[in-house]
């Protein structure tokens, strides 16, 4: 497995993971499958504001997985604060790829000078809960039934890292 930065080419092998995600999990909160073209505006925006974007291939080339840090919100006060993502192939989940990358992300966050990583993350994902926690995320917030999927209301949990 290689962890490494990712390139736009990369971005049919992200969006097919992201894209499964949307139809099978709460792990987004969005209804419908994203287009080739969305996703590399996406990666084009996190290439020009240098916010990191890695990917795990397999020793086939396939992607399996992907990181990212993204924007936390536009007004220049939040500048040093990060929202992160992490994505797994759903037949690659559970075997230890989220640490190979939330690892680069929490370094790449480190080196462009951010002060806090924040995880936005569906309060039934233990699993995504419990690899933040390993990586020294706690949980600062618990917003009860904010979001709605699949005929249900969902609770969301923040959990923050802050770099030294």
């Amino acid at each position: 497995m290689t962890i490494r930065p990712a390139i736009r080419a990369d971005c049919p092998g992200m969006l097919a993971i992201y894209n499964e995600a949307v139809l099978t999990t709460t792990a987004t909160y969005d209804y419908e499958p994203r287009t080739l073209e969305h996703r590399q505006a996406w990666f084009d925006d996190h290439e020009r504001g240098g916010f990191a974007v890695f990917v795990a291939e397999d020793a086939a080339g396939r992607i399996v997985g992907w990181s990212a840090l993204n924007r936390y919100h536009d007004r220049p006060g939040y500048r040093f604060t990060t929202e992160n993502s992490v994505y797994v192939a759903a037949d690659m989940r559970g075997q230890g790829l989220g640490k190979l990358l939330l690892a680069p992300l929490i370094e790449a966050a480190q080196a462009k000078g951010l002060h806090a990583i924040i995880a936005v993350i569906d309060a039934a994902n233990e699993a995504s809960i419990r690899l933040h926690a390993r990586f020294g995320f706690v949980q600062v917030g618990h917003f009860r039934q904010v979001g709605y999927k699949f005929d249900r209301w969902l609770d969301v949990v923040y959990l923050e890292r802050l770099l030294d």
